[in-house]
């Protein structure tokens, strides 16, 4: 197999059936693209308490400066039901101008022609002066604890350090060329518990029902909206996910009930922040009486869910720039330069170096037939050729 070749590349990625946190091969195989390109290579296997242990690889070609990061991950959702598949879903079968199968687009495709690139700059250039590292985790998609995090730390805590990444998600919603993200919004969880008394419908006056208290305090939460959107970031939304209070009678006021939100949240706000104004939100809403007339603040716990994603934007120019060049030369589009869409482990990246993140088009993405059009794997593998090429020749050393 010849790594300049992305559908082969591509192929051989599929066939193995990755499925977080499983590798089945996967990492093994994309070692055995980069070693002959002059890749040295280390296998890290991270676990920890009640998640899963995970294999990752770091491999990188050259040791000086400037040095370029590509980071992605091999693992994969699962296929759902198989026999719902035009073609099996790890078969990477190729029919009518595009190759099938799961992590076509998410994200092996954007590693497979990463891959092939870099044997193409070596081909026609010999070694970059300076180096490429591809830090590949397996964890993206399962709970991101032994993945990309801790990779950095251990790279970084050796040594390596990075002037620029490329994460290869898909980025583009219709076309190659569409969309580079230099940016992704914040994400936070959240759980409220509204304690009542419960009681028989017909008796309300002895009980409490959860639900009037819980019903102001959703309703504080969305309105006002939370900010009007920033130059580079859309207001920030925060969406009610589920309400539960278990309650299997029609004639029972139930003792509590639930309700779970996550946020989306601009550089108008941080973590803190952000918490800081959900609680004073609650606290207000908490003290409204408008449907529990005479009775006392509501009865409530606050419960912060998962860690918090942080907001960024990366502005180095020379990154943004090279990539933007890039896909004009071969799309002849100007691609948008967009925060949307949801996390990714870009968020782990942004504090090590500048990332932004280009890949395939993702309208198929974790579907049933997900796949990668033929042409578009050869044009995003020119875009980071190009790229390669203009960010190694102006990148200070």
């Amino acid at each position: 197999m010849t790594s300049s070749d992305p559908i082969e590349n591509l192929a051989a990625l599929i066939r193995c059936a990755s499925v977080t946190p499983q590798d089945d091969g996967a990492l093994s195989c994309l070692q055995a693209m980069l070693e002959p390109l002059g890749f040295s290579s280390d296998r890290r296997v991270f676990e920890d308490t009640d998640t899963p242990a995970i294999d990752n690889l770091y491999a990188r070609l050259g040791d000086s400066g400037p040095h370029l990061m590509f980071a992605g991950h091999t693992d994969v959702v699962p296929p759902g039901n198989e026999a719902a598949w035009t073609h099996p879903p790890f078969d990477a079968a190729i029919a009518d101008g595009r190759i099938y199968g799961r992590g076509a687009v998410d994200m092996k495709g954007g590693i497979a022609c990463f891959v092939a690139a870099v044997a193409r700059f070596v081909e026609a250039h010999g070694q970059p002066e300076g180096s490429i590292s591809l830090l590949i985790t397996g964890d993206e998609e399962g709970p991101a604890v032994n993945g990309t995090v801790k990779l950095l730390e251990w790279a970084a805590g050796k040594g390596e350090r990075w002037d620029g990444c490329i994460v290869g998600e898909p980025t583009n919603p219709e076309s190659l060329g569409d969309m580079i993200k230099i940016g992704r919004r914040g994400s936070l969880s959240g759980r409220i518990t509204v304690n009542g008394v419960q009681g028989h419908v017909a008796y309300p006056h002895l009980a409490d029902n959860p639900l009037r208290a819980l019903t102001p305090m959703l309703d504080a939460l969305m309105n006002p909206q939370l900010d009007a959107g920033t130059d580079a970031f859309p207001p920030t939304n925060l969406e009610v996910t589920t309400v539960d209070v278990g309650n299997p009678a029609l004639n029972v006021i139930p003792a509590s009930a639930r309700a779970s939100f996550n946020i989306r949240f601009n550089d108008t706000w941080s973590g803190e922040t952000l918490r800081a104004e959900i609680k004073n939100r609650l606290e207000k809403a908490a003290r409204d009486d408008g449907l529990r007339p005479g009775r006392g603040p509501a009865d409530y716990a606050l419960e912060w869910v998962d860690r918090v994603s942080p907001v960024f934007l990366t502005r180095d120019e020379a990154l943004i720039g090279a990539m933007r060049d890039a896909v004009k030369t071969v799309t002849d589009r100007e691609p948008a330069l967009s925060t949307t869409g949801g996390t990714s482990d870009a968020r782990f990246i942004k504090d090590y170096c500048p990332v932004l993140e280009f890949g395939l088009v993702g309208d198929t993405m974790h579907m049933i037939d997900e796949n990668a059009g033929l042409d578009d794997l050869e044009g995003l593998t020119q875009i980071y050729l190009a790229f390669l090429e203009r960010w190694f020749s102006k990148t200070p050393r």
